[in-house]
């Protein structure tokens, strides 16, 4: 698959630049600090979730969203079939499927029984490369299998 403008191993490192702001997104989520998942997307960047019409635009507003996570929440995503797809040598676009598991009401330290994923969906996400780095300008979640957040029995938080 030939890009205009790029040869093979520009294409290579823009893809494997665009795999890594997917996997950092999750990482940050999930283990790093969620209110830093801003600093991933342009300033202008956009995370929406069609289904709910819920749509979070700019870095202020991007770090607030995430950063409001409660604390007391664990959760591990499991990306897999990552698909980056180079446009231009300043844009490209990604799909990568994505399980969610995930309970409110942790206690650090404490083991809790598997559970079956909290929801299971695709990310569709747009990239754009500003000053030489590649940072997500769009990311759209489709969620076509959710249920209820879970909080775990004797949490106090409702």
């Amino acid at each position: 698959m030939a890009t205009h403008g790029l040869d093979p191993m520009e294409r290579l490192l823009a893809e494997r630049a665009c795999e890594r702001l997917i996997l950092e997104f999750v990482r940050r989520l999930d283990l790093g600090e969620p209110g830093t998942v801003c600093e991933l997307f342009t300033p202008d960047g956009v995370w929406e979730w069609p289904y709910d019409g819920r749509r979070v635009e700019g870095r202020e507003a991007l770090r607030a969203y995430f950063g409001s996570r409660p604390a007391d929440r664990l959760s591990r995503r499991m990306c897999t079939n990552i698909l980056v797809t180079v446009d231009s040598p300043d844009t490209a676009e990604a799909t990568t499927y994505f399980a969610t598991y995930r309970v409110d009401g942790h206690t650090d330290g404490a083991l809790i029984p598997p559970r079956l994923p909290a929801n299971i969906g695709h990310y569709e996400d747009t990239f754009r490369r500003i000053d030489g780095s590649w940072l997500l300008a769009t990311r759209t979640l489709v969620l076509p299998f959710g249920g209820p957040r879970e909080r775990l029995a004797g949490s106090s938080r409702p």
